[in-house]
């Protein structure tokens, strides 16, 4: 089976969050399994575009409005991420250091999904589904259908996932010029909340959709911005797949971003030589328990309340614990976040930014990781702390809940209801007393760390969407 997924975001090529993980990881494993899984994003201005070598499958022009862009279409040679990668480089759109953000991103991903479909309906063969990720690549579904100059592909299935349906990339009517031709009787297959919700497009058109845990499918029936009522009516080709990480990026054993190896077996000489290296560096005590956050400094992960959280937790123990937090976000929240560094000298600090071999020494040597958030819809930070015997501290809500379960139920993390300072405090508090008694410490810590979270079963759970 030949299947091309398109996305914004694919690690290491780019990434802002989970997004990019699962579409680096994802087609690897569908491979592993017997198939040709691809990656089509676009060429933004990135290290790994510098740094690998490519050629040039495509040439060729998209018009978006009334402005002509030169595309070219570019194949990294070595499949050195396991699976073919292909970069559209479109000139004056991408051809820039970030991602997100820029006040054309309406003109940059209507040009790149465009592209992507004049190339692949040029071939001479047609895949056999095409799996498009959020809203960025959200109008590819309706366009496979409704255009005319993409009709021998209008029975190629498509297949769309949601990972965050808060984000709908939505604008105005004044654009669907933009659009290459279609039957104008179509238009309400655009149309959500008086604009064009290229999200909620992929909804009404995709031939699937599945979401990222089985309790964010649940949970966006009542809370998706808007879509509640959509997405409750095509629930019935709707399916709940749990992400999976990348097992190989994530593996203590043979990660050369930490500063000691460790297994199982080595485990608790692996942790403590990561946690003083990273106590060394941020000037923490290593004797103390280190709770940390990793992640964007968003309402979306709980990110405004750290600060309030922070404070109290360090005030009332006494300087018995550490924090490290790892992100960036809200300025307000980073310059809050930076405060408490100047208060609590030796006990707290901050990196401000974004950066990957510091996540994975976080994760190797840090006690606890907190994970507040308000909106998870599948989360891969606690699958990640799990994976290095680092214990998750999380709210009860869309793939939290799936996978992580309380010590008072007999699991191995810490859970609370509620996204609030009291509830994170509370938890904070049990996790310190957990934290006493090492002896179950390093029980709970063998256990996670023997958890099977890689791509394997999930991958198989995505071939069977496609052949449903």
């Amino acid at each position: 089976m030949e299947i091309i997924h398109v996305s914004a975001e694919c690690y290491p090529v780019a990434k802002v969050g989970g997004l990019g993980d699962v579409v680096g990881a994802l087609p690897k494993y569908q491979n592993k399994l017997g198939h040709f899984a691809k990656v089509v994003m676009p060429a933004y201005q990135t290290k790994f575009l510098a740094e690998n070598q490519f050629e040039t499958v495509y040439d060729g022009w998209v018009r978006v409005a009334s402005t002509n862009y030169q595309v070219r279409i570019l194949r990294e040679k070595t499949n050195k991420l396991g699976f073919d990668i292909f970069l559209v480089h479109i000139a004056g759109l991408f051809d820039r250091d970030g991602v997100y953000g820029y006040a054309d991103d309406t003109e940059r991903f209507m040009a790149f999904q465009i592209a992507t479909l004049d190339w692949i309906a040029q071939w001479e063969h047609r895949p056999d589904v095409v799996h498009v990720h959020d809203h960025h690549a959200g109008l590819i579904p309706f366009m496979m259908s409704n255009c005319n100059q993409y009709a021998r592909l209008a029975q190629v299935p498509t297949v769309l996932t949601i990972h965050n349906a808060q984000y709908q990339g939505q604008f105005g009517w004044d654009k669907l010029h933009y659009f290459p031709s279609f039957d104008l009787v179509n238009t309400n297959k655009l149309d959500w909340g008086s604009a064009i919700n290229p999200l909620a497009a992929a909804i009404k058109c995709a031939w699937r959709i599945t979401t990222v845990s089985p309790s964010y499918l649940d949970e966006i029936s009542h809370a998706a911005n808007g879509l509640e009522h959509l997405l409750a009516q095509e629930r019935g080709k709707s399916v709940g797949i749990l992400n999976g990480i990348d097992t190989e990026v994530w593996n203590p054993q043979k990660d050369n971003m930490i500063a000691k190896s460790y297994q199982t077996r080595t485990l608790e000489s692996g942790k403590k030589a990561n946690k003083e290296e990273l106590c060394r560096v941020f000037n923490l005590d290593a004797n103390k328990p280190l709770y940390t956050f990793i992640g964007r400094l968003v309402g979306e992960k709980g990110a405004d309340l750290l600060p309030d959280i922070f404070y109290n937790a360090l005030a009332q123990s006494n300087g018995e614990i550490n924090i490290l937090v790892l992100g960036s976000g809200d300025t307000h929240v980073e310059d809050r976040l930076n405060g408490i560094t100047h208060q609590y000298p030796g006990n707290y600090n901050t990196f401000i930014g974004y950066n990957e071999a510091l996540s994975h020494q976080i994760y190797a040597g840090a006690d606890f990781l907190l994970m507040p958030s308000r909106v998870e819809p599948c989360g891969l930070n606690q699958m990640y702390a799990l994976r290095y015997g680092t214990i998750p501290i999380v709210r009860r809500i869309g793939g939290l809940k799936d996978t992580v379960i309380d010590i008072g139920d007999g699991g191995f993390g810490i859970c609370h209801d509620q996204s609030s300072v009291w509830d994170v405090g509370h938890a904070i508090g049990r996790a310190y007393e957990l934290y006493q008694d090492q002896k179950k410490v390093k029980e709970i810590r063998k256990y996670m760390m023997s958890i099977d979270h890689s791509w394997d079963h999930s991958a198989q759970q995505y071939i069977s969407v496609y052949q449903m």
